[in-house]
């Protein structure tokens, strides 16, 4: 007699504990589209300071990439200057590298 009481005492608590957790869980699956749409959105999208900073990347990759063909064309017209023939055709080579890369790193004002 007194386990049924228990019994009949504890069932509604239970019930009141399980619409929590189904109204959670409702809430859950009735959110789950809106999130992963806007989770897709994020990684679908770039913001402006991830383009901001691939580009900042992308230019100094450009000025290394300048510099150290700068290096490479004085060692190339030292050695030209001192009679290799090879060393004159392999600076107009890379002077005319420089020159296809030099339009695309941007040049600091003075002001």
């Amino acid at each position: 007699m007194i386990v049924r009481t228990a019994h009949l005492i504890a069932l509604p608590l239970m019930a009141l504990a399980l619409q929590g957790c189904l109204a959670k869980a409702a809430v859950d699956v009735a959110t789950a589209p809106v999130r992963i749409g806007s989770k897709a959105v994020d990684l679908a999208t770039t913001s402006q300071s991830e383009a901001d900073e691939k580009r900042g990347r992308e230019i100094r990759k450009r000025e290394e990439r300048l510099a150290k063909l700068d290096r490479r064309l004085r060692e190339q017209e030292d050695d030209c200057l001192q009679g290799d023939d090879k060393a004159c055709r392999e600076a107009v080579v890379t002077r005319r590298e420089m020159d296809q890369l030099l339009p695309t790193v941007p040049v600091e004002r003075d002001d």
